[in-house]
């Protein structure tokens, strides 16, 4: 319990010395966008790959569960919407980006912290927690609600195609009619700002826990599982609070 306070306070401290005014926002500038290329850009792969065979197995359980004649085919259509828009396409996408970025944020900081970079940094007079973090925390969360959204249209597309296109489970136009079945525009905004919560949630505790390695290798593979597992449970339980708060 007092290593849990400990973290909190430290942590809140840590935000703070994070959200300070830059010395100078033309470098902080320069640093976003290469943040962007890499935090965002390069996870445009994996966001498709994931996002397209899970809609094709979301619908596919879907068609295979529904034996009731009663229950028309395009549910299909409309349950592999609302389970992307609604949970896979923010929460689960981005439990799988706090294991791929949390991870290399939590390694890079570590390693430079434990080779003495970031004390070069301060030494200079350049405050290292806003240079290093406060680029990532901006590009971050501005990049991934536009994964999400694309994560949202792949996601569909691979359910029509399987269950469509590929095996003809369930004809075309009833697939498409189940998508546009009793549309909530307001479960796409739901999405986007549970995404952007969860990318400010990843970035700031896997740089917390880079920022504050001690020793050498070693330590920073910890800090990266440590990154990886706190910035999963902060995820799960913002989605929690989230969900009551914005769907009550």
């Amino acid at each position: 319990m007092l290593e849990f306070l400990y973290n909190t306070g430290r942590y809140i401290w840590f935000l703070g010395k994070v959200f300070s005014k830059p010395e100078k926002w033309r470098i902080y500038i320069r640093q976003l966008f290469l943040e962007f290329e890499k935090l965002g850009i390069n996870s445009l792969g994996i966001v498709v790959i994931i996002s397209i065979f899970s809609g094709g197995v979301i619908s596919l359980q879907t068609a295979y569960n529904i034996t009731n004649p009663l229950i028309p085919t395009y549910m299909v259509g409309l349950t592999t919407r609302d389970s992307i828009i609604l949970e896979f396409s923010s929460t689960m996408l981005c439990l799988i980006l706090a294991g791929k970025v949390g991870s290399n944020i939590a390694s890079e900081i570590g390693t430079m912290k434990v080779t003495e970079q970031i004390e070069a940094l301060e030494i200079m007079g350049i405050n290292s927690a806003a240079f290093l973090v406060l680029p990532k925390i901006v590009a971050f969360v501005f990049i991934v609600p536009i994964l999400v959204v694309l994560s949202m249209f792949f996601g569909i597309s691979g359910g029509y195609f399987v269950v469509s296109v590929a095996s003809h489970i369930v004809n075309s136009e009833n697939f498409i009619y189940g998508v546009h079945y009793a549309f909530q525009p307001f479960y796409v905004t739901y999405s986007l700002i549970k995404s952007s919560i969860f990318a400010f949630l990843i970035v700031s505790i896997s740089s917390y826990y880079g920022y504050f390695t001690t020793g050498g290798a070693l330590e920073v593979g910890r800090s990266s599982t440590k990154a990886v597992v706190y910035s999963s449970i902060a995820i799960l339980v913002a989605n929690l609070l989230v969900t009551q708060i914005l769907l009550s």
